[in-house]
């Protein structure tokens, strides 16, 4: 049979009304066929006319319509369509699946056998008062019938709280450690699903594996994660946190008492938890755990060099006394850059320069090795700038110590640093957060007076930042300013008195102007010793506490 003629639309209508059409096929393919009255058949271009059908009948002609073949495109793209759907539906009800059920073989939790823990008390060194709190709950664990002959039960939770790095883990373990119990650790993330639900049955897994050992420690690190404060009473909080957080009420509260376990939780921010689980019951101890003194710095240093090959030249009570506010982990972090240090210079042990360094480079950042580009006026209003910090130290605060003073940039972005170390104090007094003040003023204050008000820097960014977090928190928090009175602001914003933040605002930079020129005149008034200070520093770079000293005492001024 041969193959029908191609012909145009226009074609096709015309010979459509000349008569001369005797049937076509109607389907709904872009092309259509017909068969003219001489036998020939032809294809032609697919109109879609809803009125096409209608308008061959009235010429008499036949209309053969049949539904269009499917091509092999369209069954294509139907089968890859339902393979997505079906994919996606898969997917989702697997992972459902996993938030509902856990990972097999991946629970959040670390079970941890005493027999494979090392960690004890004497493992931790200082926070004495600390481990004093909780020597009787590990006693209370080991041998509850002493108690329980005195009606007393074993607390049901406590909480250490404190700095980030004061070793509040290490405490947690040690508890489990000298108890010789079972210690399951996990993160309040952990306990924070997507899925509602979730988080409240994991707790309920949690301790329900606690109970299967009899006795143990249940450690809660970030706590906070799930046990803020609910504030929102509109039903807009967060309902799957809020569910986490009343299992874990639930099950501190259904513990029989004498049951062996005890729960302790972490967190840096103990005035974020909520009240219900603060309250006796649930965790009745919150213990702190301080920053080390100088005591219990050199025991940690102590016990972190055991296993370091320390040179005699390496005075860690020299280390303990620069290292004010150093928490326990950043001792430990101290000690393993001199360890590092040491091992890349290749001097089989570690020396008093590897622990001078590492302390700098914990501190402000590693030195950068290329100052070529630095130009000759940079370095000089570093120069001032630091000596300004160091003099204003010296003169004001002299119970501080300026350990070091250097232009040499840092990689941590600091175009310098003047090292100013406080003695160890319990509390900070209004006359050491003003000196803080003033002190943090004096880069900017001696940048102005040599180079003139137009030609100070952004170097004093950071120092004004922090002066200005200090004077704000003496206005708002402590009530040190005589204008502001013994108010707590913060108190007064919680309950939407907030008119009287621009009263602090002023307070704050009044006090901070009169800081300032007070530190401009004692600038001005000893300007040849800073002159003096600087000329040193573009010499030197670097000068140390020693040639601080002589400089002062050169101008008669022993600090």
């Amino acid at each position: 049979m041969p193959d029908p003629e191609e012909i145009t639309y226009n074609v096709f209508w015309k010979a459509v009304q000349e008569g001369k059409v005797k049937k076509v096929y109607l389907t709904d393919e872009e092309r259509i066929k017909g068969v003219f009255k001489n036998g020939k058949s032809f294809l032609t271009d697919n109109p879609r006319r809803d009125d096409l059908k209608e308008i061959l009948l009235r010429k008499n002609i036949a209309v053969d319509e049949k539904a269009g073949q499917i091509r092999g495109s369209q069954i294509i793209g139907v089968v890859l369509m339902m393979s997505l759907f079906g994919f996606l539906i898969f997917t989702l009800q697997r992972n459902a699946s996993k938030q509902m059920q856990g990972k097999p073989g991946k629970s959040p939790m670390n079970s941890i056998q005493p027999e494979k823990s090392t960690v004890h008390f004497d493992s931790v060194a200082g926070n004495e008062e600390a481990k004093e709190s909780i020597q009787d709950l590990v006693d209370f664990i080991q041998n509850p019938e002493k108690y329980t002959k005195y009606g007393a039960r074993l607390p049901r939770g406590v909480i250490f709280y404190g700095s980030p790095g004061t070793g509040k883990t290490l405490m947690a373990k040690a508890v489990a450690g000298e108890a010789g119990v079972p210690f399951f650790a996990v993160s309040g993330s952990d306990f924070v699903q997507v899925y509602v639900g979730v988080g409240a049955s994991r707790i309920r897994e949690l301790f329900k594996k606690a109970r299967s050992y009899g006795k143990g420690v249940i450690f809660i690190d970030e706590i906070d994660a799930l046990g803020k404060k609910r504030e929102s009473t509109d039903g807009s909080g967060n309902e799957e946190r809020d569910q986490t957080l009343n299992a874990l009420l639930s099950e501190m509260s259904g513990f029989h008492d004498n049951e062996g376990i005890v729960v302790i939780a972490a967190t840096n921010r103990l005035d974020t938890l909520d009240e219900a689980l603060l309250r006796p019951g649930r965790f009745d101890r919150h213990i702190e755990i301080q920053l080390p003194d100088i005591r219990s710095r050199l025991k940690i240093l102590k016990l972190h060099a055991e296993n370091k090959p320390m040179d005699k030249s390496v005075n860690l009570g020299k280390v303990a006394q620069q290292t004010v506010y150093f928490s326990g982990a950043k001792l430990e972090n101290l000690l393993n850059e001199a360890a590092i240090l040491a091992a890349k210079r290749g001097g089989g042990c570690i020396a008093a320069e590897d622990m001078d360094k590492a302390f700098y480079t914990v501190i402000a950042g590693a030195e950068k090795k290329d100052r070529s580009a630095i130009a000759e006026r940079d370095r000089k209003v570093t120069a001032y700038h630091e000596a300004g910090h160091a003099l204003v130290t010296r003169l004001m605060v002299p119970e501080n110590r300026v350990s070091r003073i250097t232009i040499i940039p840092s990689t941590k972005g600091a175009g310098g640093f003047s090292m100013n170390i406080p003695p160890d104090r319990m509390y900070y007094r209004k006359k050491d957060m003003e000196n803080s003040i003033r002190i943090g003023l004096a880069g900017r204050a001696a940048e102005e007076l040599i180079f003139g008000e137009e030609n100070v820097t952004t170097g004093a960014s950071n120092d004004l930042e922090k002066a200005t977090e200090t004077i704000l928190n003496m206005v708002r928090r402590f009530g040190m300013n005589p204008k502001s009175g013994l108010l707590n602001y913060d108190v007064l914003y919680r309950n939407g008195m907030q008119q009287v933040q621009d009263e602090i605002l002023q307070e704050c930079k009044n006090t901070m102007d009169q800081f300032y020129r007070e530190v401009q005149a004692l600038l001005q008034e000893n300007r040849r010793i800073l002159a003096a200070i600087a000329e040193n520093l573009l010499a030197r770079e670097t000068l140390e506490e020693r040639d601080l000293d002589a400089i002062l005492q050169a101008y008669g001024k022993e600090g």
